[in-house]
């Protein structure tokens, strides 16, 4: 009869699971796909204007483009460390993980945020030049992926703390970190077009 119970519930956990990530993988494309959209957008229109990009992209701050590359690698690879962690069902781990993640990527907002503060210092907005109306889009649109990312492993720091590590909770942490790596991605194309192409 037990071991009835258990098979009915990791079926019950497998269903989950199903139903979970493929949901989350259609949605991670359907957003990459947009944005790629825009990168496309972005270069057409920079062909145009090459010498408006190119002086504009000289303004940006590239060591601190390089420091958030860093910090969201360094996040993204602490949340691999506690998937690793939740699939041995090590709950202790797994949450010091989610935390040390969290706190990394939490310098994103900091250095993103004194960026911002100095482009709107300098009076430049998105209203500047074609250059500045794409970088503030599109880091701006990367920003509100990151802050839904920090909101997730601050959802999953909080369930791992409250429940048992079963095949569902699983599925959920595992769906949680394809979100964060996809906000990775999206840096990793957003900082050499921006930051690197035509920089001088």
């Amino acid at each position: 009869m037990n071991e009835l119970r258990i098979r009915a519930g990791q079926a019950t956990a497998s269903g989950h699971r199903v139903d979970l990530l493929p949901g989350v993988l259609w949605f991670i494309l359907a957003d990459i796909i947009v944005f790629f959209m825009i990168f496309a957008d972005f270069m057409m229109r920079r062909a145009g204007q090459l010498a408006v990009f190119d002086q504009s992209a000289a303004t940006l701050n590239v060591p601190l483009g390089v420091l958030n590359t860093l910090i969201l690698m360094t996040s993204g690879l602490f949340v691999v460390f506690a998937v690793n962690a939740a699939k041995a069902g090590d709950r202790g781990t797994t949450r010091r993980w989610l935390l040390l993640s969290f706190v990394v990527g939490a310098g994103f907002a900091v250095t993103k945020g004194l960026e911002y503060s100095s482009k709107l210092g300098q009076g430049i907005t998105m209203y500047t030049n074609d250059f500045y109306m794409y970088y503030f889009t599109l880091t701006g649109a990367h920003f509100l992926h990151f802050i839904g990312g920090m909101v997730t492993l601050a959802v999953l720091w909080f369930l791992v703390g409250r429940q048992q590590i079963n095949g569902r909770l699983l599925n959920v942490i595992e769906a949680g970190a394809l979100y964060w790596h996809m906000v990775d991605l999206l840096w990793i194309f957003l900082f050499p077009m921006l930051y690197l192409l035509g920089a001088r």
